[in-house]
């Protein structure tokens, strides 16, 4: 977890009343952590009064692994994250998001070569 959202959690769990000591960030005891379709309730009511369009805890999932692949988290680790069974489970799905294309990698081995080859004689 970045230490960036662990501190916006912590806040949150302190600002509920839960002491520093405290496991859950949400929910109301171990035996009943998070209830989906309470978060939910409770998401539409934040992005109606945002004036934003609700999405969905699947929408979310997407959200989070587009921002890892814009912050430069390789495939393998993102797969590890997402709970996916195979790395190629996650290029299927994700791979349109990753860096580089065609013209990028054949711009790339262009300028290996060039930068590793002698000039042919």
């Amino acid at each position: 977890m970045s230490p960036l959202l662990r501190s916006y959690l912590a806040a949150h769990r302190l600002r509920r009343g839960g002491g520093a000591e405290a496991e859950l960030v949400f929910g109301r005891s171990k035996g009943r952590p998070l209830r989906a379709d309470t978060l939910m309730e409770r998401g539409r009511k934040v992005w109606r009064d945002a004036g934003l369009k609700p999405v969905g805890l699947h929408e979310c999932r997407h959200t989070y692994a587009a921002f890892m692949i814009a912050a430069g988290v390789n495939a393998k680790a993102l797969s590890s994250y997402m709970g996916h069974s195979t790395i190629s489970m996650t290029l299927d799905r994700y791979g349109h998001l990753m860096p580089g294309n065609e013209d990028e990698a054949a711009a790339m081995l262009e300028s290996y070569l060039s930068a590793h080859l002698a000039p042919a004689a």
